[in-house]
Formats: C-alpha cells, sequence, structure tokens
C-alpha cells in the first residue's frame, strides 16, 4: 500500500469504502494502483560467472569435417590470433535468463508505465509487429562489410526512408548517417561551416544564435564546433525575442539553430520573419526538429524557409530509446546544400541502389548507417500510418497534451508560465514555485515520490529558467484514462506535500534504490565503465 493508500485509511478507517483490515473480502482496488518496485540486490554478470559453466554447447565438427575444412584460427594470421580466451562471463542459459529478467524487474519502461513524464522525448509506444520485422535474420545477420550488391533490401529501405523524410519535411536530400539528434545538430552546424568557407567567410561569421528554450544540443554543438554563441531569451508571452535577434543579427552571423515549438511547448508564429532576418544577414536556418511529434503533417522545415533540419528517429518516428540508445538521427537539406551531407548516402539509378559519397562531405559522422533495425522501424512506422495518419498522430498528441494541461492546471500549485490562456503543441514546462513556496516540497522531490507510484517525472533541461519546473509530454499513444491516471497521482503528490511533506521529501520509498548518490557525478576517478575499471576502483578499494 502506498502510504496514500494508508494515510487514506487511518483518516477515514476504509480504503475505497471498504474497511480496513476487513477479514475474509477481496480488498477492492485503491484510486491510485498500489506499486512496489522488485529488488534482487543482483550483482553484475561478471561477479555471477562460475568457470566452466555453459549456456549453448554447440556441437565440435567430426574428423572428416576437420580434415577437409581444417583449423579455421590456426588459418588466421598470428596478429589475429588471441594469445588469451576472451574474458566473458561462464554462465548457464537458466543463470543468464534469471539474471536479466531480474534486472528487467528493477526498471520501469514505456511498455509498463505511463511514461508521459519524459518531457520532450516523445516516449511513444513502438508497435511489436516492428520488433518482429527487425527480428528476421535477413536483417539480424547483415554485416556493414557486405559487399552492395548482397544488402540491396535494406538499402531499398534506407533510401525510401530519405525520400518519406523528405516529403514529411520538404527537404531535397536527406541523410540517415548521423547516430542520433546531437550528431545530427552536428552534422547540421558541420554543413554550415563548410557553406561559408565555400564562400570565402568562414573565417568572418563565427556566431550561431539559438534560444534559451531550444534544445541544448543546439548551442552544445555549435559551441563544440567552435562557434560564439548567442542565446535568445524569450518575451513576457515565451516567444523568442524578435527584437532581440534583430540585435544580434551581423556580417558575423554563420547560423539560426532554433526548435519549434519550443521546449515550453509554445509555437512561435513569427518563425518566417526570424527566418528571414537571418537570410538577409547572410546566415542559414537550421530547424531542430528532434521532436516533431505535434506537427508531423502540418508544418514543414523547408515551407518556414528553413535551409537545414533534423529528426530523431527515435522520437517522432516510434524507434525505440532503448535507455539513451541505439539512437537514429537524420538530417535533411536544400538542393544547394546537398553536396555538404555526411555520407554515405544511398542513390538509385533505376536498377540499383549504390552507396555514394556526396562531392563535398563533411565526412561521416559514425561507421556506416550504424543501427539498421531502428531504420527500419521507422520505416515501417512511417509506412504502416500513411500521410494521413502521421497527420492524426500529430492531431492527438496535441489534444492530448492540452487536455493533460487543464488536468495539470486543476492542481493547486502547479502552473504554465509563459503564454497565459493560450494552447500548446505537444508538450508543456509546468511550474511548482507556488507548491514549493508554500511547502518546502521542490519539482525533484515530486519526481522521486512519483517513482512510489510506477511512474517517471521529468524536471527540465538545465537552465531551469522556468522556476521548480517539470515537463510533461502525452505523445498520440496514450488514453484518456491514462492521463487522467497520472494527472491523479501528481495531484496526490501535491496534497501529501501539504499534509504530510516528510513523505514526499523521503521519497521513494518503494523503489529499487532509495536515493542515488550524487557526489560522484562529476568526479570521473570514481567513474567505472568497463568491468576492469570497476574491479580496480572499487572491488579493490572496497577488499583492502
Amino acid at each position: 500500500m502506498n502510504r496514500g493508500d494508508e494515510a487514506a485509511a487511518g483518516r477515514t478507517g476504509s480504503v475505497n469504502g471498504v474497511p480496513a483490515g476487513s477479514p475474509g473480502r477481496i480488498a477492492a482496488k485503491p484510486a491510485l494502483r498500489r506499486f512496489h518496485q522488485a529488488r534482487w540486490d543482483e550483482k553484475l554478470i561478471f561477479e555471477l560467472s562460475s568457470p566452466g559453466e555453459r549456456g549453448v554447447l554447440p556441437p565440435l565438427p567430426d574428423a572428416g569435417v576437420r580434415e577437409v575444412a581444417g583449423d579455421p584460427v590456426a588459418d588466421l594470421p598470428a596478429a589475429l590470433r588471441r594469445s588469451t580466451p576472451p574474458g566473458l562471463p561462464e554462465m548457464s542459459q537458466l543463470h543468464v535468463l534469471r539474471h536479466y529478467l531480474r534486472l528487467s524487474q528493477e526498471n520501469l519502461g514505456v511498455d509498463l508505465n505511463v511514461d508521459v513524464g519524459q518531457g520532450t522525448c516523445t516516449m511513444k509506444y513502438s508497435p511489436k509487429v516492428h520488433d518482429r520485422l527487425v527480428r528476421s535474420a535477413k536483417l539480424a545477420d547483415l554485416h556493414p562489410l557486405q559487399d552492395e550488391e548482397t544488402v540491396q533490401g535494406v538499402l531499398e529501405i534506407i533510401y525510401r526512408l530519405e525520400q518519406m523524410l523528405c516529403e514529411i519535411s520538404g527537404m531535397d536530400r536527406m541523410s540517415l548517417q548521423p547516430g542520433a539528434g546531437s550528431a545530427a545538430i552536428y552534422a547540421n552546424v558541420a554543413m554550415i561551416r563548410a557553406y561559408h568557407e565555400s564562400r570565402g567567410e568562414a573565417g568572418q561569421r563565427d556566431e550561431v544564435i539559438t534560444t534559451v528554450f531550444s534544445h541544448p544540443s543546439n548551442a552544445a554543438c555549435a559551441k563544440t564546433a567552435g562557434y560564439q554563441v548567442v542565446t535568445l531569451y524569450p518575451d513576457a508571452d515565451g516567444y523568442p525575442d524578435l527584437d532581440a535577434l534583430k540585435a544580434a543579427v551581423g556580417p558575423r552571423t554563420a547560423a539560426l539553430l532554433i526548435t519549434n515549438p519550443e521546449d515550453t511547448g509554445i509555437f512561435n508564429p513569427r518563425i518566417h520573419e526570424f527566418v528571414r532576418i537571418v537570410h538577409e544577414a547572410g546566415g542559414l536556418c537550421a530547424y531542430d526538429q528532434a521532436n516533431a511529434n505535434g506537427v508531423l503533417g502540418i508544418t514543414r522545415a523547408r515551407d518556414a524557409g528553413f535551409d537545414l533540419c533534423h529528426f530523431n528517429l527515435h522520437k517522432t518516428f516510434s524507434t525505440p530509446h532503448a535507455c539513451g540508445g541505439p539512437a537514429a538521427g537524420a538530417c535533411g537539406v536544400t538542393a544547394e546544400l546537398a553536396r555538404f551531407l555526411p555520407g554515405p548516402v544511398v542513390d538509385f539509378d533505376g536498377t540499383r541502389y549504390t552507396l555514394t559519397t556526396p562531392q563535398d562531405t563533411i565526412g561521416p559522422m559514425r561507421p556506416f548507417h550504424g543501427v539498421a533495425p531502428n531504420l527500419v522501424r521507422a520505416y515501417s512506422w512511417i509506412t504502416s500510418l500513411g500521410a494521413a495518419g502521421l497527420r492524426e498522430v500529430a492531431e492527438i498528441a496535441v489534444l492530448n497534451n492540452n487536455y493533460l494541461m487543464k488536468r495539470i492546471l486543476e492542481i493547486k500549485g502547479a502552473s504554465a508560465p509563459y503564454a497565459p490562456g493560450r494552447r500548446r503543441i505537444e508538450q508543456v514546462r509546468y511550474s511548482w514555485r507556488e507548491l514549493t513556496e508554500e511547502t518546502g516540497v521542490g519539482s525533484h522531490d515530486i519526481g522521486l515520490r512519483a517513482a512510489d507510484f510506477g511512474t517517471h517525472y521529468w524536471t527540465s533541461h538545465h537552465p531551469h529558467i522556468v522556476p521548480e519546473p517539470f515537463t510533461l509530454e502525452p505523445t498520440e499513444s496514450y488514453s484518456k484514462a491514462d492521463l487522467d491516471e497520472y494527472a491523479a497521482i501528481l495531484a496526490e503528490i501535491a496534497r501529501e506535500a501539504r499534509e504530510n511533506p516528510e513523505t514526499v521529501r523521503t521519497a521513494p520509498h518503494n523503489s529499487t534504490v532509495h536515493r542515488n548518490r550524487e557526489d560522484t557525478l562529476d568526479d570521473p576517478s570514481a567513474w567505472a565503465v568497463t568491468w576492469r575499471a570497476y574491479r580496480r576502483k572499487h572491488v579493490a578499494a572496497r577488499d583492502r
């Protein structure tokens, strides 16, 4: 029972009308579902290894086969042969299965809970039929070094997906070579630099303009590429300040990198004017459409005058996030910029598909085309919906978001800063400032308490321009009942913050881990990303 249920029982002597502790009765379900995360204290798989155990015993070839085929290892050049076997964990099949199932029980995910709290990340449902497609050996057994003639099928899918994304964005050419959104943004910045270099202006144009509520990767990629970053702040209505843009542009302007709608969910109706002002100054304009969930089939990057855009296939197009990867990005450009695209790209001459390198390419963003199964998932999602279905996705996402906003704003202490009374697109950046001022309970505390109800909650990107923020995006995947349940959870936590704030401040109570230690997050000497590093830094230190 959640503490909220215990409190309800204490106040009324019952839970949902059933007397507390009544013998011989099946208890009615509480208004908010009870949840408790499994905890296994599971060891690392290397710590579970037992020498000699095997999950699978492949048959050894008989003597006749060995005589014909020889020893494949002995035929390898000496430099390619290991002196010792790889240090892999040795486990029976049962123990491997048990290990990973236990870990899965210690996690929440989009298939288990109402995940609207992953704001800006579009945690939509990924149809399982698409997983069946990518499990086919025809795809799973592909190798990136295969000859083009043997992979015509997947090249055709990549080519068709590029054409679909061109239609969706209005751009002339698309590359699926980048890995994830940030890599696609960096590819766009690199193409912007290459464009100005081709005109002899690279040294002069050293500034990139972005907005504080655009995705932070825009500023980060521009800075990484060596540009000075000029950040525009919102006006009183929450729109990027147009006068500030006019003051910022000039002969040093290389580009505008902007998200629309921004992470507030507010769509900028003056976007054409922003693009026109930057173009008149000689700069390029890149549309960050990592999350295009609310504008599919409604507005396109090229229609607004943009020169470049990018998508996150693991957001808008329903390929899974998979704990931060494997991701897939796409960057699109006008015909004028196509020669700078990261390569290879896929071309079709009417007979066969080929991998080609654009004339003045900025080079590859990663080896090969990355995770081909996610490209197939995105292709499947688009083709299964069709043009009308894509627009319906956007319409339902916007409808869900505005319904959820109405429910959230009914909670005392919650607000949606900027543009009062205005509709939002696919998400909203809310604020608990009023609740925090009243109770001392902040957004971070509420997020941790939400885990006790079996759901997820996200604050926002830094910097926290909106005080005590939280960002919700319901997408098209969730029902009215799902949204009602999520709003009820937040309403219950807000009630707890007023009546029993320690319950919230000390949360989570029902999760695998009470609270993560944050003192080592900025200490590289404590990080252990490999088994060897873990043994060296933590196991050895513990045993001393």
